[in-house]
């Protein structure tokens, strides 16, 4: 309570700076067209003086905001059309806007001037290893932000059922907690389950930042094996849009993005959203007679206890372009979730009445100051705290059978655990971010994010039980300390980083010896550790760009891991962090061929060197599974990607992966015989998997501007199997089967405001399980209608 009254003491202390009054920096804005009058999309805007560039966004609008003072040259540039350059003045503290025209040109490709580069441009150009998502690209389907990633090489999504159904996103051989996730820098750990990757739609997102290894010091995570990180939607003035999807198994998804902005620098900005299914797919069981125990074969039923929805709300107001914030936003995100429980952690059990809620209540504060105190010196600091609550409902004493028959019992009992449990995890987080511009060629970047969690609930069936009332609290900060340097067609960076964990819980024991005699005491660990790496990258050429990065990095246990997720994940509080010597080589090429195909050629390797390997395996009643510590582990992989345009109609590409997990672990704990699984491959987890896709534009069709875009994607995944390979006969070993889907997409644009998406999953109806027994959804069909307000 004490930390959770310490956010909210700060976060309603900050709100006096509404009331400051304080003069604004000059802002430039403008909106760029082409002859035709057209909003132009991807036009690079630079101050020529400070070499700053932005690149417009959908309706052609830019914005730059800063101290400015003086004369000035914009040079405005976008492919197939003369680039202009118009001189201004622009006095202290003023507004300066502008109507641009570019007009087109007959100039040969490879003599268009390009004077900036887009955001994207710039993060590849890094030294990290890293994939970056243009989502703006997938605004018209149906997508997810977890099926959108899914196309990226080196990422793989596996999913227990349908819409709203338990994920695990792996990344290079890690998955899971071990790979961190961001929305705009600051991480979701504390999200809670109404606010998933696998419920934002797309549209939520500007671009998707996949860094593959090595993480930027200034995300500030405990990730082993990556980060993502999402970016989302800024306009730079008033916007609004909607969306509504159905699709098959009675799947309803909607979206509206709308923002304010106002000439004195006020915003409020919504984002909205909410999904709903029925997941009543048909599946292949082996189904119990519930009085004799016999089975009947091989049967095709439907899911009948599946249904998902949830409902979330983001809103965010504040201002921007002021003497003391260049951004300063209070928010509020409140959400709820609802989902049936239809199996446990495998298919054999099955279930009609348990389910759970849940919903989050958290405000946030984003600030953001550019010369903070001193020139050159930018902060950035971000705070929030999940209050919602989680709801476990486990009241009915049945048994069900996948016929939907069930058999009643007589008092008090539920179908797994007799359970009406709600619980908080008073989950807060905060991070700040200082950044010192050295010079032109260097700077450095110092970071900290802390962690709180405090798990308090009360099984409302058995209020007087002690063992609810015992602590469940973990505390994690990561302090980190990065140095950048940047050279024309080299630059490096290289950080350390201090990581701590403080873990409160209780273990049960007797104390008077007596049968029956329960008492509860408190332990705590702590664990502290320094990491520390360096990244590489050098152009070659202007085609050519090679990488490198090295970590020495640790991942802490989250605190579902060691606390139990109170439905298919028990706890484990002997969990230990671990570590990970992590080693990376990329190499991009990308070349045109006279002047209109374009290919771009992406590859990288990767090792990594792990102790106390975290995984998850199931419990010995098989029907949950936990998390457990693995001595030694070692992997190796290579990731490919090829894609090809021609004339910005024709795109395609593909994309595959390979990784080689081995158990490096030569004796089991307290014995000295050599393990028979040591050198097996890691069970449970993809090691062959790509996608490929292919998509087409046709353009004015009837009419200018009217156009159609039709895509294909497909995705292959090797077969692996469940348990470790040197155990039992190959008979008898069980496997996740080869699995590949075929996926088709068209989207219409009747104009620039409104466009129609038709989607089919799936298309051949195949057969597809990402983990053991539990089938995914077959051939599903889904309409997205999208439309532009403003």
């Amino acid at each position: 309570m004490q930390i959770q009254n310490k956010f909210l003491a700060f976060y309603f202390c900050l709100c006096s700076l509404f009331c400051m009054a304080q003069s604004t920096q000059s802002k430039i804005t403008g909106v760029v067209k082409d002859d035709t009058n057209k909003d132009i999309l991807g036009a690079t805007v630079i101050i020529k003086e400070t070499n700053q560039g932005v690149v417009t966004d959908h309706s052609g609008t830019f914005s730059f905001l800063g101290n400015y003072n003086g004369d000035y040259t914009l040079v405005i540039s976008y492919l197939g059309f003369e680039t202009k350059q118009i001189p201004f003045n622009i006095k202290s503290g003023a507004n300066k806007s502008f109507s641009l025209v570019l007009n087109p040109t007959n100039t040969e490709l490879d003599e268009v001037l390009v004077t900036g580069k887009s955001q994207i441009q710039k993060v590849k150009e890094r030294a990290f290893n890293v994939s970056v998502v243009d989502a703006e690209k997938l605004h018209n389907t149906s997508l997810d932000l977890a099926h959108a990633l899914d196309r990226v090489s080196g990422v793989r999504i596996r999913e227990s059922g349908g819409v709203g159904s338990q994920m695990s996103f792996s990344l290079n051989g890690f998955k899971g907690n071990q790979v961190r996730f961001f929305i705009d820098g600051v991480p979701m750990d504390n999200f809670g389950s109404s606010f998933q990757i696998n419920n934002i739609p797309v549209n939520m997102a500007e671009r998707i930042e996949v860094y593959k290894g090595v993480v930027p010091v200034g995300l500030g995570a405990d990730a082993l094996g990556g980060a993502v990180n999402i970016i989302t939607n800024t306009y730079k003035k008033s916007h609004l849009e909607a969306s509504y999807s159905y699709g098959s198994f009675n799947t309803h998804r909607s979206t509206v993005n709308a923002i304010y902005v106002a000439k004195s620098g006020f915003v409020a900005q919504v984002n909205a959203f909410q999904n709903y299914s029925d997941n009543n797919y048909k599946v292949n069981v082996d189904v119990a007679d519930l009085n004799t125990g016999e089975y009947f074969p091989d049967q095709t039923v439907e899911r009948f206890h599946d249904t998902y929805h949830n409902e979330t709300v983001i809103v965010n107001t504040g201002v921007v372009g002021k003497k003391f914030a260049d951004e300063l936003l209070f928010g509020i995100t409140l959400g709820q979730n609802y989902k049936e429980i239809q199996t446990g952690a495998r298919i054999v059990s099955v279930f009609g009445k348990w389910h759970t809620r849940g919903n989050i209540i958290m405000p946030s504060l984003k600030y953001k100051k550019d010369d903070f105190i001193i020139k050159d010196l930018d902060l950035k600091f971000n705070a929030n705290i999940n209050l919602g609550q989680e709801k476990n409902i486990d009241t009915v004493n049945r048994r069900y059978n996948w016929f939907g028959d069930y058999k009643e019992y007589d008092g008090p009992g539920g179908e797994r655990s007799y359970s009406l449990y709600k619980y908080k995890n008073n989950a807060g987080i905060s991070t700040a971010n200082l950044s010192y511009k050295i010079n032109d060629h260097s700077n450095i970047v110092l970071s900290n994010t802390y962690n709180t969690f405090d798990r308090v609930g009360q099984n409302e069936l058995n209020p007087d039980s002690e063992i609810y009332e015992q602590p469940k609290k973990n505390k994690k900060n990561i302090t980190g300390l990065g140095f950048d340097y940047k050279r024309d067609n080299w630059n490096a960076s290289i950080f350390l980083k201090q990581y701590f964990q403080k873990n409160t819980f209780a273990d049960a024991y007797n104390p008077t010896g007596n049968y029956g005699d329960v008492a509860y005491r408190d332990y705590t660990d702590k664990f502290n550790a320094t990491g520390y790496g360096l990244a590489l990258t050098h152009f070659i050429n202007e085609n050519l760009q090679v990488k490198a990065s090295f970590e020495e990095s640790y991942r802490l246990p989250e605190a579902n891991e060691i606390f139990g997720d109170e439905i298919n994940l028990e706890g484990n509080k002997d969990l230990k962090p671990e570590n990970s010597s992590n080693y990376n080589l990329g190499l991009s090429y990308w070349f045109y061929v006279n002047k209109r195909h374009q290919f771009t050629i992406n590859t990288s390797g990767f090792y990594r060197n792990t102790t106390d390997f975290i995984r998850e395996k199931f419990s010995p009643n098989q029907a949950t599974t936990t998390m457990d510590n693995l001595g030694a582990v070692t992997s190796a992989g290579i990731e490919a990607e090829v894609r090809y345009a021609l004339d910005n109609r024709l795109m395609m590409g593909a994309n595959l992966t390979y990784q080689n997990l081995r158990n490096n672990t030569k004796y089991e704990e307290g014995q000295t015989v050599e393990s028979i699984v040591y050198k097996d491959r890691i069970p449970n987890m993809p090691y062959l998997y790509g996608n490929a896709d292919v998509s087409y534009n046709f353009p004015n069709i009837g009419k200018k501007n009217r156009q159609l875009n039709v895509g294909y994607n497909l995705l292959y995944v090797h077969a692996f199997y469940l348990y470790w390979p040197s155990l039992g006969s190959d008979s008898s070993k069980l496997d996740i089967p080869d699995q590949i889907s075929h996926d088709i997409t068209s989207t219409f644009f009747f104009n620039e405001k409104l466009q129609f998406t038709l989607e089919c999953r799936n298309l051949l109806d195949e057969t597809l399980y990402d983990n053991f027994s539990l089938q995914k959804p077959g051939r599903s069909f889904t309409g997205k209608l999208k439309y532009t307000f403003l």
